[in-house]
């Protein structure tokens, strides 16, 4: 169990991820289509804007784990692994304070994920 301390520290370091995320989130800049006079360029443009969206679509996914943490923290479950209802290692929440699973449950959510890549089924989503 995390003291009060310990939780307002993680609080306060998910509140700061969750500004930091939010704020780069607004500037799409980096994806609007631009058009040039040079086929290689649209290209080398394209490439930029796929990376663009991928980190975009990274940092939202990361954003909605934040805030997931920060409601686990609000109803009294930050700490306890979503799947097994273990604690969550402090050392792991000290590295990752959204983390929802346990480092076991994670290695596990994540070997499947990988098998669903194997057989072309669609992802599932990622948890920190």
């Amino acid at each position: 169990m995390m003291s009060h301390s310990e939780i307002r520290r993680q609080r306060a370091m998910l509140e700061a991820k969750k500004r930091e995320l939010s704020f780069g989130l607004r500037s799409r800049e980096d994806i609007t289509i631009e058009k040039a006079a040079d086929p290689l360029d649209e290209v080398q443009f394209a490439g930029e804007r796929e990376l663009a969206i991928r980190n975009l679509d990274r940092e939202s996914k990361l954003l909605k784990s934040v805030r997931s943490a920060l409601a686990r923290i609000e109803d009294g479950s930050y700490g306890v692994c979503l799947h097994c209802d273990t604690a969550i290692n402090p050392k792991r929440l000290a590295a990752v304070p959204w983390a929802a699973y346990c480092v076991h449950c994670q290695e596990a959510a994540d070997r499947s994920e990988f098998e669903s890549h194997a057989t072309n089924s669609p992802p599932k989503p990622l948890v920190a």
